[in-house]
């Protein structure tokens, strides 16, 4: 049996235990969350899960590996040569991956997992990894 403690008010018993306190929390805060804000948090375990940087902590003219998914893919043309540029979302922000002179690479495509590394540079007020060293994930 629980004791109660010696300067407990009169008829005031000891506490049950919160069993799941948490949880039921958790359980809450998730129903009232969007679904980006949901995905956002997914995104976040995962890339912190592959040793990745969250893309807000990348400092400029510094080496990082950042994990997320690539939001879109598209050829923008650089200086007159061809450029592949994809937009990698991470849950905390977003950088620019360009591969200069390349106009397709198997497998970048809108919703693909991926892990990149290489110098962050910003452009334009943007964060930019231009030819990284990339590593494709689990599917779409």
């Amino acid at each position: 049996m629980d004791e109660v403690s010696p300067g407990t008010p009169p008829g005031a018993g000891p506490r049950p235990r919160e069993r799941g306190g948490s949880g039921l929390r958790r359980f809450f805060r998730r129903m009232a969350s969007s679904k980006a804000e949901l995905e956002a948090e997914e995104l976040k375990k995962r890339a912190g899960g592959e040793g990745a940087t969250p893309i807000t902590e990348c400092a400029e003219r510094k080496r990082h590996r950042v994990a997320g998914t690539l939001r879109t893919v598209t050829l923008r043309p650089r200086g007159g040569a061809p450029a592949l540029e994809a937009e990698l979302y991470d849950g905390t922000d977003v950088v620019s991956l360009v591969w200069l002179g390349r106009r397709r690479i198997a497998g970048i495509d809108p919703g693909r997992k991926l892990r990149a590394e290489g110098l962050v540079s910003v452009q334009d007020g943007r964060k930019v990894i231009f030819n990284p060293r990339y590593e494709l994930r689990g599917g779409s």
